[in-house]
């Protein structure tokens, strides 16, 4: 590879313009690579925040105290759960990134190499 080609794969892959935006990585998180594991996170957060909203309201229906703390633990359980999935797709939309930027440094390295070997 010559310099011209390696600057035009970095230019036209990386653009630093909207590299850490929240957009692009919303959009490399939504893409059809990782439609799966969005579907089934999205899946999972739904149920247990509506097993949530179920025992909040379950917990304010009831007199006995036994089911009261049943629903008041299901509850915590239950939104736990939700902040889990959202740190784990927090954590998924940074692992993306983190492959952009190992990508742009391979791109550098072999960058390096080249001028090194041309002296």
């Amino acid at each position: 590879m010559n310099d011209e080609q390696l600057q035009k794969m970095i230019d036209d892959v990386y653009d630093d313009s909207k590299e850490n935006s929240l957009f692009t990585m919303l959009g490399d998180f939504y893409n059809k690579k990782m439609l799966s594991i969005v579907i089934i996170l999205w899946i999972d957060f739904f149920v247990f925040l509506g097993l949530a909203i179920f025992s909040a309201v379950k917990f304010f229906n009831t007199d006995l105290i036994n089911y009261q703390i049943m629903y008041a633990a299901i509850f915590i359980c239950c939104v736990q759960m939700v902040v889990l999935i959202k740190v784990f797709s927090w954590q998924l939309i940074h692992k993306n990134a983190i492959k952009r930027e190992i990508k742009r440094l391979e791109l550098r390295i072999v960058e390096l190499t080249q001028v090194v070997k041309d002296k």
